[in-house]
């Protein structure tokens, strides 16, 4: 079918503009005159769905969504219909990308799309879990509660990648100044150092003379070092694009000692949070675990859970499934068995969201606890050599003196 935007006119002479679905012009004249008007004009529209390339982010985000669905679960739930709301959503103050993606969902929606099949169009807004669940909950009639579960789920997400980012935040700063101060030292302050220690025939210490060549090096060949560093990045961020290095860095992180504490909770929290939400919204226990593998954020847990759920299509239980591949703490698996045997799973992993969600906050806490303390240590470290290096051979001047 074509997407035509029209102008038409009824026989009290009020006149009509909007947009509509239809096979041809012929199919949208036929299906105006049985709702009793009268084709003026039309034209196919270009139905090409926005890009997030020119977007700041590169897509919406999790904040951004759970608005969204909390003000459209509230405007569902006054009586408004799916159209008038849209269309009301589409006025808020949204970023211009998720404005355009609106304005198109709603003339889907008013040209007979269902709302699920407006939003396959923009997948870049919309991931694949919140698609699902709004297609839950057109079938279910339930895209009130939906779109409410919908938005507590993204507030939480949003909170906690907030909280990650901030935790990281000091570390790098104090990285990033750590890298600026060696940087500095050895490509100006101790070549200004040594030349003028040179004048007054002072021999210079192996340390300086070595840290004295790599800033010279780095003065005269620093385009080189900066190509090498985006060479390494670009390098980097090409093996986590290819699917098989994305999986081993995953792997990687999800058995860190330290670190991968926080990964495991983190895919704990978001498989309770959204498991529940599934199985809860009237969604088989299968079908669920292949929606709620996308949510993970880990390409080796997602890999692990979809062999995971290849045994429970085959007729294993879930939480032998789970505890086959190791993914989840004892206690959830635990929660999960009793779950199963009281038909109370999505019950139980809604009420367990807020426990994983809390210790993945402790976890970073505990992570950050103990890299700052390092990262001091590594920067006075860096800062005491550079600083020798300078003033060592100051020392052996006085000393003759």
């Amino acid at each position: 079918m074509k997407k035509y935007t029209y102008r038409a006119i009824d026989l009290q002479g009020k006149r009509y503009s909007g947009v509509y679905l239809a096979e041809s012009e012929r199919d949208l004249r036929e299906k105006l005159s049985e709702q009793g008007m009268f084709l003026v004009s039309s034209r196919t529209k270009a139905d090409k769905p926005p890009h997030p390339f020119f977007s700041l982010s590169g897509k919406v985000s999790a904040s951004e969504l759970s608005g969204f669905c909390r003000q459209f679960s509230i405007m569902i739930g006054s009586g408004t219909s799916i159209g008038e709301s849209l269309m009301l959503l589409t006025q808020q103050a949204h970023s211009g990308y998720f404005k355009r993606v609106l304005k198109q969902v709603d003339e889907d929606v008013k040209a007979g799309k269902l709302l699920s099949e407006a939003m396959a169009r923009h997948r870049h807004a919309f991931p694949d879990f919140f698609r699902s669940m709004v297609r839950i909950g057109e079938a279910s009639g339930a895209i009130e509660s939906v779109l409410n579960s919908l938005a507590d789920y993204l507030e939480t997400e949003s909170k906690l990648r907030a909280k990650m980012r901030a935790a990281l935040t000091y570390p790098t700063v104090l990285i990033l100044m750590a890298v600026g101060i060696v940087v500095l030292m050895v490509a100006y302050v101790i070549p200004t150092f040594r030349t003028a220690l040179a004048a007054m025939h002072v021999e210079m210490p192996a340390l300086t003379e070595n840290l004295y060549e790599c800033g010279q090096w780095l003065r005269a060949n620093w385009w080189i070092f900066l190509s090498a560093v985006f060479a390494a990045v670009g390098a980097w961020a090409l093996f986590l694009r290819w699917k098989k290095g994305r999986y081993i860095w995953d792997a990687i992180k999800f058995r860190m000692p330290i670190a991968g504490k926080i990964v495991r909770n983190n895919v704990a929290a978001r498989f309770c949070r959204a498991f529940s939400l599934l199985v809860g919204g009237g969604m088989d226990i299968v079908a669920a675990m292949e929606e709620t593998g996308r949510v993970f954020g880990n390409a080796y847990a997602r890999g692990q859970f979809s062999r995971a759920a290849d045994d429970v299509r085959r007729g294993m239980a879930l939480s032998a499934a789970l505890q086959r591949y190791g993914l989840f703490p004892a206690e959830l698996l635990q929660m999960i068995s009793v779950g199963e045997r009281t038909g109370e799973l999505d019950g139980i992993l809604k009420r367990s969201c807020s426990y994983f969600e809390n210790r993945v906050e402790r976890s970073i806490l505990t992570v950050t606890s103990l890299l700052q303390p390092i990262i001091l240590c590594l920067i006075g470290a860096a800062v005491g050599v550079l600083f020798y290096a300078v003033y060592s051979p100051m020392l052996q001047v006085m000393n003759s003196l």
